[in-house]
């Protein structure tokens, strides 16, 4: 579980770096260029350790370039707000995929309750994309304030939401089809 939370935050560093820069300075324009110049030392950094980089890694990268410099040109910070959006549409298209929940999940589950995890798997899909269009609608407004309300809170505070509700309904699936099945023993 630690590996995956500190491949989240590999991952969405950037914006991380964007967020704390822009709320201790106030600055976009220093914000973006910091993030910029993180996302390419964190690349090259990576490089010489010899790590292997993955698709996300490349992916984060190029969006914050291309958006964090669209930023700097038009001094519209809109354009890198929107990054997490992208992420989460990224990830919710790869959610799509039937059954990716099941390699996360103890046997119990996979075993007692596979029709569950598949829906499950779809919602956490619906989930992030209701998550980038809410990022996209409060990018929009250009209120930097919303926006890492939203994005330090609200995308965090869902996912946590999703988590516990899922954990909740697995866990009275299980229960009663294992009761279920006791008493047909």
């Amino acid at each position: 579980m630690k590996s995956v939370f500190a491949r989240l935050a590999s991952d969405f560093l950037s914006t991380i770096v964007f967020l704390v820069v822009y709320l201790t300075t106030d600055n976009v324009v220093l914000a973006t260029g910091i993030a910029i110049a993180g996302a390419i030392g964190q690349v090259i950094y990576a490089r010489i350790k010899g790590a292997e980089l993955g698709y996300m890694t490349w992916a984060s990268l190029a969006l914050v370039i291309v958006l964090g410099t669209a930023t700097l040109l038009t001094h519209d910070p809109r354009f890198v707000l929107a990054k997490p959006a992208i992420g989460h549409v990224a990830i919710g298209a790869i959610m799509l995929k039937r059954g990716w929940l099941l390699r996360y999940l103890p046997p119990v589950v996979t075993e007692t309750i596979p029709d569950y995890v598949t829906y499950a798997g779809y919602s956490w899909a619906a989930l992030m994309f209701v998550l980038a269009a809410g990022t996209v609608a409060v990018a929009a407004t250009g209120d930097m304030a919303l926006w890492a309300f939203y994005v330090s809170v609200v995308l965090v505070g869902a996912k946590i939401i999703a988590f516990a509700i899922q954990y909740v309904v697995f866990r009275l699936a299980i229960t009663s089809r294992l009761r279920a099945a006791a008493a047909r023993a």
